[in-house]
């Protein structure tokens, strides 16, 4: 592996004094595509949150660039290099699609770069984000992460409930940012083929353990893998 950005290092967190995960350890490499992947409501979400400081850590330690982050708040964890897409999209919706991108604007980065990821951005970016569609308001949501220059993206099933063309869509991207920027990406996802054929390494998740992990291309090949960890093979996906 690549020099590492992330650790997670025997991590038990959830919610109050609720255990969501149960001594988790993996780690991601400098410009590495990890997927998470398993059932619903089996700790991936919480996996993320624990990273970037929502979800409450009992025992373990997080590092990133080697150093370890437990005790910092939300904000300083991103602004030194974090960034998460959450499944609720977290888009202000009174304001307009420029308004919100502006507002996740760090250092050197512009307007311009978001709206060369996302042309449909810049044809509505007078509209109120609460007028976008489903897709429009993902794209909004994605952009506003990435204007934060974040070194670790992290995106929480960000194919939920679109068409699949802008499934497809949105995958185009984040290969476009993985092979043309080296951005590294953790991937949790439902569309387990999607996720698969995008990623490097994937990890699969069953209440609150990481079950099984390997290079994603192995998994892919081995539908009883998915079958036995998860309960479905990729084709039904």
């Amino acid at each position: 592996m690549t020099e590492r950005i992330l650790e997670i290092e025997n991590v038990t967190a959830g919610y109050g004094q609720t255990h969501i995960l149960n001594g988790m350890s993996f780690c991601v490499g400098q410009g590495e595509r990890l997927a998470i992947i398993g059932r619903n409501g089996v700790g991936k979400t919480t996996t993320l949150s624990a990273i970037m400081g929502f979800a409450r850590l009992h025992e373990g330690e997080i590092r990133f660039d080697g150093e370890p982050i437990n005790t910092l708040p939300t904000h300083q964890r991103a602004m030194r290099g974090l960034g998460l897409v959450p499944q609720t999209r977290d888009i202000f919706p009174s304001l307009s699609v420029e308004e919100n991108l502006i507002s996740g604007i760090r250092g050197d980065a512009t307007l311009d770069e978001a709206y060369e990821l996302f042309p449909r951005l810049k044809e509505r970016r007078r509209n109120g984000g609460g007028q976008l569609s489903g897709g429009e308001q993902q794209m909004l949501s994605i952009a506003r992460t990435l204007l934060g220059k974040p070194r670790l993206l992290m995106l929480d099933e960000p194919l939920e409930g679109l068409a699949p063309v802008i499934c497809d869509m949105l995958m185009e991207v984040f290969e476009k940012l993985a092979t043309e920027r080296n951005q590294t990406i953790i991937l949790v996802e439902q569309h387990a083929e999607l996720a698969l054929k995008f990623a490097d390494r994937a990890i699969i998740v069953d209440n609150g353990e990481i079950v099984y992990a390997a290079p994603a291309p192995d998994i892919l090949a081995d539908p009883h893998i998915l079958d036995r960890h998860v309960g479905i093979g990729p084709a039904a996906n």
